[in-house]
């Protein structure tokens, strides 16, 4: 089981986030509607793991992501997004992402992502 922070500006996809996370056994600890408090939040809720939306308004995705590595270089950050475009991606993980997925997504598929980053923190 593992705290789980999730940073997404769709309010379908975080609903759809927090179904996996009760199958997966998982423990929400915040979710937020943007980047703009990410960091903050972050340091209060403790997360092991943080799922985060690349495209979101006014604070994308890779933005949060280098705040949060600034913060935490050990930060576990899944990102989710609809763009499959290959410098995104490698950006992301530059910038000390552990892993990408890519939406539309399934259930099995973020629980299986979750579980091994979880693992190479144990490794």
């Amino acid at each position: 089981m593992a705290n789980i922070m999730i940073i997404d500006d769709s309010d379908a996809i975080r609903m759809v986030l927090k179904d996996i996370m009760v199958i997966g056994k998982h423990n929400l600890v915040l979710e937020l509607p943007s980047g703009m408090e990410a960091l903050v939040g972050y340091i209060k809720s403790k997360p092991d793991i943080v799922l985060l939306d690349m495209a979101m308004p006014k604070k994308d995705g890779l933005a949060v992501i280098k705040e949060i590595i600034a913060y935490n270089q050990k930060a576990k950050i899944i990102m989710i997004s609809a763009s499959d475009n290959q410098e995104t991606v490698k950006e992301c993980i530059r910038s000390g992402a552990s892993a990408y997925i890519l939406k539309p997504f399934n259930f099995q598929e973020v629980l299986n992502v979750i579980d091994r980053v979880i693992k190479s923190q144990m490794s």
